[in-house]
């Protein structure tokens, strides 16, 4: 019988971020110029890589590492960006 542990709870919580995110920029909600999708992202993987290095699984935590190299490009460049004004759409221009 599996157990369900507390590194299991941190990577659920970082699969239900990625996907919200995910979901949020679907549906308009988020746009992928704001920090918030990449933040949501960026945390959703390290909450995955925090649990896989309970449950190993190399093809994950490669993906994680990309997932959260991609999201700190998002977050550099909105850090970096010179006008962060909102446009007519609801995305930072």
């Amino acid at each position: 019988m599996m157990s369900y542990t507390w590194f299991d709870l941190i990577g659920n919580i970082g699969v239900f971020m990625v996907v919200l995110a995910f979901y949020l920029l679907q549906t308009e909600r988020l746009y992928s110029r704001d920090i918030r999708y990449s933040l949501l992202n960026l945390t959703g993987a390290i909450l995955l890589l925090i649990s896989l290095l309970f449950n190993w699984n190399l093809s994950s935590v490669i993906i994680e590492f990309f997932w959260i190299g991609i999201s700190l490009i998002g977050i550099f460049k909105h850090l970096t960006r010179k006008s962060n004004v909102i446009d007519d759409s609801g995305e930072v221009a």
